[in-house]
């Protein structure tokens, strides 16, 4: 469990610095994949799950409808 949140930890700092490159170049394709990257983060540090188990969740659409 430990090594999925350190592994979140540099996801997070991925997603981050993805961000602030998509930010400054305007490109909006990385925006996107940066976002994406910190969802997946932010579930890895928040419930200890596995990177493809993370993915997995942040793939559910969870709007109700």
């Amino acid at each position: 469990m430990f090594i999925y949140q350190l592994e979140g930890n540099l996801m997070l700092l991925k997603g981050k610095l993805k961000l602030a490159i998509g930010q400054l170049t305007n490109n909006h394709f990385y925006i996107i994949n940066a976002k994406r990257d910190l969802t997946i983060a932010n579930i890895q540090l928040t419930y200890g799950l596995s990177s493809s188990e993370a993915k997995i969740v942040s793939t559910w659409n969870l709007s109700s409808h």
